[in-house]
């Protein structure tokens, strides 16, 4: 079980790492545009600007699960790094249970949100803010999926390899 955990978490994070990719460069491309109209042809195009915004709410959104999925997010570990093995494992299990309550609750209240941007028209676009307020419940969900994956995938052993033994620390 662990293993496939593992297998399906790797693969869905290179999914999302291939589309935050893309969004970065159509983000560089973007404000590379607006630069060039700004300064050389002078063309006033109102949408770079707000299409670079949405551009990096997307990005910013979706690197949240693959920092989840390489367990790469800032963690203050002073305080569990000093227990006990088998206290560490259910104090990291009880974190990473209350981060999937949080990013659950995101999920929850970001449908709502992002069905208040339907109705609401992007006046430059002239399209409806659904697809840019989406990147919340979705974001949101990838989050949850990862959590669970890597949940399943470390049961709270995840810091072992980065602390030292107790052989270690004894010596």
């Amino acid at each position: 079980m662990r293993d496939l955990a593992a297998k399906v978490s790797l693969q869905l994070n290179q999914v999302v790492e291939m589309v935050v990719a893309i969004l970065m460069v159509a983000l560089v491309l973007d404000v590379w545009l607006g630069v060039v109209d700004r300064y050389f042809f002078h063309w006033q195009l109102p949408w770079p600007e707000v299409l670079a915004r949405y551009l990096m709410i997307w990005s910013a959104m979706l690197a949240v699960s693959s920092g989840i999925a390489r367990r790469e997010h800032i963690g203050l570990t002073a305080f569990i790094a000093k227990l006990l093995a088998s206290m560490r494992h259910i104090c990291l299990i009880l974190i990473d249970l209350l981060a999937l309550a949080l990013f659950v609750y995101l999920f929850w209240y970001g449908l709502d949100f992002a069905q208040g941007g339907s109705s609401r028209v992007a006046m430059i676009f002239g399209a409806s803010l659904l697809p840019f307020y989406a990147a919340i419940p979705v974001a949101s969900l990838l989050c949850v999926l990862q959590l669970c994956l890597v949940l399943i995938r470390d049961l709270g052993s995840h810091l072992d390899e980065a602390l030292p033994s107790s052989d270690e620390v004894a010596s």
